[in-house]
């Protein structure tokens, strides 16, 4: 869900300086690429014009104002305090990636191909531990000053050093990088690397290492730093909204990975603390566009004058990416969590049918898996294949993963199901727990108790009938509602018993499975791995599933990943959907058909002038 961050930064340039330069020969095979992927397909060829998912001739100017739907390390959707994006320390402004280039970016049609921006292109080492990139010549930081090699390396070993513990994680497999000169960057990685953290280290923020001289990186500052990107920062009140404009001048615009992209003038964010004062918001054109996630407000609230006039349009595009699990994660750190009975007895004290019909108007379906939503969720029991990988771990994790993976009950839809309520009280007193004078106690008669951590009040209505249930079963739980800042300080520190969070990977999972999953991530303050997920087999199957060969023996290594994870009852599972919410008002032109792995807005999408002079009265 969220991150943080922090680090220092004159002694990172001396860091880089003392990386020795060791001047690198082509070898046979050793071709220059034009990009790359997790396993060396491509889709568009070295002179490709432009991605298939954009119109090339969409016109500049206007301005896209949402309410932020994604967020990276420490961005926070609530509120922020810094313009540092990229460390554990503070709460930053959502879409502060817009402003720095790096080495190359996505193909949102491909389910991980990356194409040139700042690199021109690369020469990869038989062996696939260098990767030797040629910059662009044009490359250009907002000041005029130029982009080069070593301003790359510097940002490169600065990030693994003092970035984000997310970042720290993702480069374990990322040695360090060298300028050979100002043209050739070199990345160094570690024998068996993970085989998607060169492309991560691709994708990182490209810094200038003259403008970092000066300036600590650790710092939490509301200073605009220097970048390179196709927006700079512009107008913001912190806390309130954030505005990037669009660089006229910027060196990448007429490269491949750039047509029909970066369209609007003005990208804004808004900040709300409260979801319902949100879409008041929008109602009143305070912003334009909104991807709605509160399925209550899509289903009764989108009637205002604006729809029923035209001048707001809804649609309901498909998303094909996997949805991972959303849920309530529980922190199993805390010694009362350990037991999985107990875990498990929570999962069964919760009504989804109910919920997801009385709250949320039927619009979600249950999660069920790590990889929902994708090919690589595991159904019925386990291939040849499949149990080839798990016989290593016979005896080592529980019986169940040799056969139908575990899935959340599926209640009577009455709000408090007996059946599933008495398989609860069932699995609380092999746990240990029994009732005494209407409570659920240990062996030493302590009570069982259980704080929800939150920060938006939206999700009080989920947590009420859930709670009912736990009364039921003799469990008191509560709800702590806390600001965005004490909320990701908190989750930073691993302080809760349960949490809300919807973990979610790419379609080529990899090194990231480790922030979410490892034993590693569970011991480092800031990770994903919320639950403290902390199993040796876990962490042998994300090494398996890094050193995949092909698609194919990726997709067996996260089934099994997916069995052993969901027979750990790790979190009680919630919902998701498999389509995308958009309302906006009737300002925008966009492509027939979004990119298969992105809703494409705002990337995509422009401002059509003849609609907004229409809605305003002038057309």
């Amino acid at each position: 869900m969220r991150p943080t961050r922090r680090a220092a930064l004159i002694g990172a340039g001396a860091f880089v300086g003392s990386l020795p330069l060791r001047p690198l020969r082509l070898r046979a095979g050793e071709a220059e690429r034009h990009g790359i992927s997790a396993f060396g397909d491509l889709k568009y060829p070295p002179d490709f014009g432009h991605f298939g998912y954009v119109n090339a001739s969409a016109p500049k100017g206007g301005v896209f104002s949402q309410l932020g739907a994604t967020r990276i390390y420490n961005q926070n959707f609530l509120t922020f305090n810094s313009l540092n994006s990229f460390i554990l320390r503070g709460d930053a402004a959502l879409g502060m990636e817009r402003n720095f280039a790096v080495l190359m970016v996505r193909a949102f049609d491909e389910p991980d191909a990356m194409y040139g921006l700042a690199a021109a292109g690369v020469h990869i080492s038989p062996d696939g531990l260098t990767y030797r990139y040629r910059l662009r010549k044009e490359a250009r930081f907002h000041d005029g000053s130029p982009l080069t090699a070593p301003d790359v390396a510097f940002s490169f070993n600065l990030l693994k050093e003092k970035g984000h513990p997310i970042i720290h994680q993702l480069t374990r497999d990322f040695t360090g990088a060298e300028a050979e000169s100002d043209e050739i960057v070199v990345a160094h990685f570690a024998p068996n690397r993970g085989r998607d953290v060169p492309l991560f280290v691709a994708a990182l923020p490209i810094f200038s290492r003259a403008y970092y001289a000066a300036k600590p990186f650790e710092e939490s500052t509301l200073d605009i730093p220097l970048g390179s990107g196709p927006y700079k920062v512009g107008r913001f009140e912190a806390g309130r909204y954030i505005e990037y404009e669009r660089v006229k001048d910027w060196w990448g615009s007429n490269l491949p990975v750039s047509v029909g992209q970066n369209n609007f003038d003005v990208l804004r964010y808004e900040y709300y603390r409260d979801r319902d004062v949100a879409f008041e918001g929008f109602t009143g054109k305070s912003y334009l566009f909104r991807e709605e996630f509160t399925a209550r407000i899509w289903a009764t609230r989108y009637d205002f004058p604006a729809i029923k006039e035209g001048r707001v349009k809804r649609e309901i595009i498909p998303d094909q990416t996997p949805s991972g699990a959303q849920g309530w994660f529980i922190n199993t750190r805390r010694d009362k969590f350990k037991n999985s009975k107990l875990r498990e007895a929570l999962i069964y004290a919760f009504d989804f049918e109910w919920t997801n019909r009385t709250i949320m108007y039927g619009a979600y379906e249950r999660t069920q898996s790590v990889f929902e939503n994708s090919d690589m969720k595991a159904m019925g029991p386990p291939g040849l294949d499949e149990l080839a990988l798990l016989e290593p771990f016979r005896g080592k994790v529980p019986d169940e993963v040799f056969g139908e993976p575990f899935v959340p009950p599926v209640s009577d839809g009455s709000g408090q199901d007996r059946t599933l309520l008495r398989k609860a009280v069932q699995l609380l007193q092999e746990a240990g727990y029994q009732i005494k004078d209407g409570k659920r106690v240990n062996s030493k008669g302590e009570p069982l108790t259980i704080e929800f951590l939150l920060d938006e009040p939206a999700f009080q209505a989920h947590h009420m009938p859930y709670f009912k249930n736990l009364a039921t079963l003799g469990i008191e739980a509560t709800l702590r509602l806390v600001d965005p800042v004490q909320h990701r300080a908190r989750q930073d520190q691993f302080d809760f018993d349960i949490a809300i969070q919807r973990m979610s990977f790419s379609s080529t999972p990899g090194d990231s499975l480790r922030s979410y999953l490892s034993s590693q991530a569970a011991a480092t303050p800031g990770s994903n791995n919320l639950a403290g997920i902390a199993d040796p087999a876990i962490d042998a199957l994300i090494e398996v599933i890094i050193a995949a060969k092909n698609r194919s023996e990726l997709t067996t290594a996260c089934r099994v990943l997916d069995r052993i994870i969901r027979a750990g009852r790790y979190w009680v599972p919630q919902w998701f959907s498999k389509a995308h919410r958009l309302a906006f008002w009737d300002v925008f032109g966009h492509p027939l058909e979004k990119p298969r792995y992105d809703r494409g807005a705002p990337d995509t999408w422009w401002y059509d002038q003849a609609k907004a002079a229409k809605l305003d009265g002038k057309g």
